[in-house]
């Protein structure tokens, strides 16, 4: 009998504890799985999806947005601003970057570029920083930097 797929959110929780990573290949596919999954659930408006990969008292910083507060305020500007169909956001592939934080999770750095999703066509691109922290076998965002966009 085949089985359901499973869903994205679930896959990417599935990885082992932090202090058993051995190589910069291991910490790679979590934080890349995250970020995968929360960009999906995001590029549908899945907000309780969204706000699933997100801490409590995350702290958002854009350059264009200002500052937001807590997972409702983060959660609430993403479906204020970003809910329209109107972008889709993809990773830069060759910027990902993902480095150890001990004791606490990683650091994530890269470019995102926003695309209209019906003409494919680029409508602007941005770096960003994301410190994900791994607690209570999950992944989640505490503090994200979201900058240069142009």
């Amino acid at each position: 009998m085949l089985q359901a797929p499973v869903a994205p959110q679930a896959a990417a929780q599935t990885f082992p504890p932090l202090e058993s990573f051995q190589s910069q290949a291991e910490l790679d596919k979590p934080i890349l799985a995250q970020d995968t999954a929360l960009f999906d659930a995001f590029n549908r408006c899945d907000l309780e999806k969204f706000s699933s990969f997100i801490a409590d008292d995350v702290e958002f910083y854009h350059d264009q947005g200002g500052v937001r507060l807590g997972k409702d305020k983060f959660t609430e500007g993403v479906k204020d601003n970003d809910c329209g169909g109107d972008i889709r956001r993809e990773l830069v592939p060759s910027t990902f970057q993902a480095h150890y934080m001990q004791g606490y999770g990683a650091v994530e750095l890269g470019v995102h570029r926003f695309v209209h999703p019906q003409s494919n066509n680029p409508t602007g691109q941005g770096r960003f920083i994301s410190l994900w922290q791994y607690k209570d076998g999950k992944w989640k965002i505490t503090r994200a930097i979201s900058f240069d966009h142009h």
